[in-house]
């Protein structure tokens, strides 16, 4: 492969009749070859992008005191506030600060034979000395989610499939994930240049909100990366490992990385992710013949196994990146995982 920068998308084109058909080929192309793409005329109000961008900003330069507050470790749903390399890919630190929110709900009580996963939803934390923060985040969120179910629904279209064919996965009660990332000068890494090591993501579709400083490497072919140069106006996007397993392979979650910035620079990164609902359950759909012809199955690292099961799925990747919480709040989990590897 000798691509050397991401295929462009519009969505306005899915809007038009006489465009909707091209979108689609170009939709699927982009995301079989590379799982990767720049979207734009997305419809995400600018002022509201810029409003975000300026309190993720200031949250990140709120005191240390003010961001412990609201610190992921008072969280069992894996929400709030992380240092830098409190998060690990790979069993490597990650060099980002970052804020995590997900769908404001309230906390679920388990009983005894309830699956751990449903402890995921829950509230959020908010800082308290940043009031303005909570509003924009939320409405952010609502807007992007509506953008991303729209291309959901062109997804199932560019594979020939009902528009509402993935509606059930997703449901009332879609698996919503924000990340405020603020990635340090390599100054401040320890020589470290893992922003964020290589993987996949899990849930459906991800975007992210750049801003200028360049640092999104995406794998083409094993070993072979690629700068996902900002591009103002867009969201980067890429398809996670539910689109995988829903497709039986014919469309793959790409590996990609964030290198750290120079030093004595910086870089700010919003991301949303766009999950099924936890109690879904993962299905093969079928594809047309000639789509299906292609598809070779879902590629799975054996130390970490996709699941079809979201809510386990989910739960896994969140004790394994971030186990400070995972053991407060799920030792139990932790002990059950040890005793089967014994066994």
């Amino acid at each position: 492969m000798s691509l050397t920068s991401l295929p462009v998308l519009s969505l306005a084109r899915y809007h038009q009749a006489s465009e909707r058909p091209l979108f689609l080929e170009q939709l699927r192309q982009a995301a079989r070859d590379v799982g990767f793409f720049y979207l734009t005329d997305h419809g995400i109000n600018e002022t509201l992008q810029q409003s975000l961008q300026v309190e993720s900003r200031r949250f990140f330069a709120l005191t240390d005191a003010q961001k412990q507050q609201v610190a992921m470790i008072h969280s069992p749903h894996f929400r709030g506030y992380n240092r830098s390399a409190a998060e690990l890919t790979r069993g490597q630190p990650d060099w980002r600060e970052q804020f995590d929110i997900g769908a404001e709900r309230q906390a679920v009580a388990l009983a005894d034979n309830d699956p751990r996963w449903l402890q995921l939803q829950g509230p959020n934390l908010w800082p308290d000395a940043q009031p303005t923060l909570r509003p924009v985040l939320i409405q952010w969120q609502r807007a992007m989610t509506e953008m991303a179910m729209t291309l959901l629904r062109a997804f199932a279209e560019a594979l020939q499939l009902p528009p509402e064919a993935f509606d059930t996965l997703y449901g009332e009660k879609p698996n919503e994930h924000i990340k405020l990332i603020r990635y340090p000068g390599q100054q401040e890494t320890h020589n470290s240049t893992q922003g964020v090591g290589a993987h996949k993501d899990s849930g459906f579709l991800s975007f992210l909100l750049q801003d200028e400083q360049k640092g999104l490497q995406v794998e083409i072919k094993e070993g072979q990366w690629i700068d996902a140069e900002p591009l103002p106006g867009s969201f980067v996007v890429n398809i996670g490992e539910l689109l995988e397993l829903a497709t039986n392979g014919y469309l793959r979650a790409t590996v990609h990385r964030v290198v750290s910035p120079p030093s004595h620079t910086q870089r700010l990164s919003i991301a949303f992710f766009l999950g099924a609902q936890l109690d879904a359950i993962v299905p093969i759909y079928s594809l047309p013949e000639a789509l299906a012809s292609e598809a070779k199955g879902p590629q799975s690292d054996p130390q970490n196994p996709l699941l079809r099961d979201v809510g386990w799925n989910y739960l896994k990747g969140r004790l394994r990146s971030h186990p400070d919480v995972a053991e407060r709040y799920y030792r139990d989990v932790l002990r059950a995982r040890s005793e089967q590897l014994i066994a």
